[in-house]
């Protein structure tokens, strides 16, 4: 990679630590890992993970942030801290189980919690306090590492593709990684091509606010809710009909288009619930399918990660809707599905500290190569 700043680059010495962490659409927690980069790009290691659970009335008005009101800028402020103090938490948890020094991290790639992501209007928001997390850390602090993308003209996301280059990558086979969070996001890593990458549309989102909303419970577990119910075609094909699904790549999404509101509209006529979760099931799988047929038929494997790859029933879509394609865990690849994506702002730490770029330019449309990131330093 060339370097896009005026700084020469750093060389970095072998088997640095950093900590990544990730807080995602689903609003759930926040995820810390610790990782050991070594000679090689995919000479990677998971050292320890923790985890460190939101409270209701934080998940409450974070997803009260996502829509404006009286009284948001100063809430924003204070949730942000308090999502800094969660950080905190992780991270105190991770260096006790692992038996690290804060002394011996190079830095913590701080992602935040999104509230607002608009590229078409020039800017995305992440809230958190990276100087409050740095002064509780004495830790080098990177964040904020959407925004020099979105300057640059791109989408600011998906950011975690040029990630899965970097340690995913085979010289010879083709493959795909497909993210499922709260958004579900692919990787088309061609050997033949450049990387590229997208939001395909809604992962787990509007499947968890069903859940949450009628079972009461933060996610329906292996899809076996989902699993009872019956596919609504009349509802699937109007799902389909939103104009994002035939956006072509680089394009981004989030909350802010794939909510309650956005699911109410569909929802019309009476339908049964589970009959509902089925059909909303269906939507990120047959999403997912058709965005990779689309954009790359040839494709031999698909690695999953994310919260959605621990749901049996929506894998067991996937392997139907692309029978010809083999479909498998990270975990295969030597990374735990659920830590992926806090490894992958443990990796853009690494770029930004040692002057490198982040971002993938035909991934996220920005005009070139850019250091991402800001330093708030110990």
């Amino acid at each position: 990679m060339e370097n896009s700043g005026n700084k020469p680059f750093t060389i970095l010495h072998m088997n640095e630590l950093f900590i990544g962490l990730m807080s995602g659409t689903s609003l759930d927690g926040m995820d810390a890992v610790l990782v050991s980069f070594g000679d090689s790009p995919q000479d990677i290691k998971m050292m320890g993970h923790s985890y460190v659970a939101y409270e209701d009335t934080l998940k409450k008005s974070l997803l009260g942030l996502h829509l404006p009101y009286t009284n948001e800028l100063e809430d924003s402020l204070i949730a942000g801290n308090i999502v800094s103090q969660k950080a905190y938490q992780a991270i105190e948890t991770l260096l006790k189980k692992t038996g690290t020094s804060s002394k011996d991290i190079k830095a913590i790639g701080f992602h935040g919690q999104t509230i607002r992501h608009q590229p078409q209007k020039g800017f995305t928001l992440q809230i958190g306090n990276p100087a409050l997390l740095a002064e509780l850390c004495h830790i080098n602090v990177i964040a904020d590492f959407r925004s020099r993308d979105i300057a640059a003209g791109g989408q600011g996301a998906p950011l975690v593709p040029a990630f899965h280059k970097e340690i995913f990558s085979h010289p010879t086979i083709h493959r795909a990684i497909v993210n499922i969070g709260g958004i579900a996001n692919i990787t088309i890593l061609n050997p033949e091509t450049s990387t590229s990458g997208f939001d395909s549309g809604p992962g787990n989102i509007l499947l968890d606010h069903w859940s949450q909303k009628h079972l009461h419970k933060a996610f329906d577990e292996d899809g076996s809710w989902a699993r009872e119910g019956q596919l609504i075609q009349t509802l699937l094909d109007a799902f389909f009909n939103d104009t994002y699904f035939e956006k072509n790549a680089p394009k981004s999404t989030g909350r802010d288009h794939f909510n309650e509101a956005w699911l109410n509209k569909h929802l019309q006529k009476s339908y049964s619930i589970q009959d509902i979760q089925r059909t909303l099931l269906e939507l990120t799988a047959l999403s997912i399918s058709n965005a990779i047929k689309t954009h790359n038929a040839n494709i031999s494997e698909i690695y999953l990660c994310g919260g959605g790859a621990l749901n049996s029933f929506l894998v067991e879509r996937l392997k139907s809707l692309m029978p010809q394609v083999k479909i498998q865990l990270t975990d295969t690849l030597g990374l735990s599905t659920q830590h992926v994506e806090a490894a992958a702002f443990a990796w853009l730490a690494k770029q930004t500290l040692f002057s490198k770029p982040g971002n993938l330019p035909q991934v996220t449309g920005a005009k070139g190569l850019r250091i991402l990131g800001a330093l708030y330093p110990t």
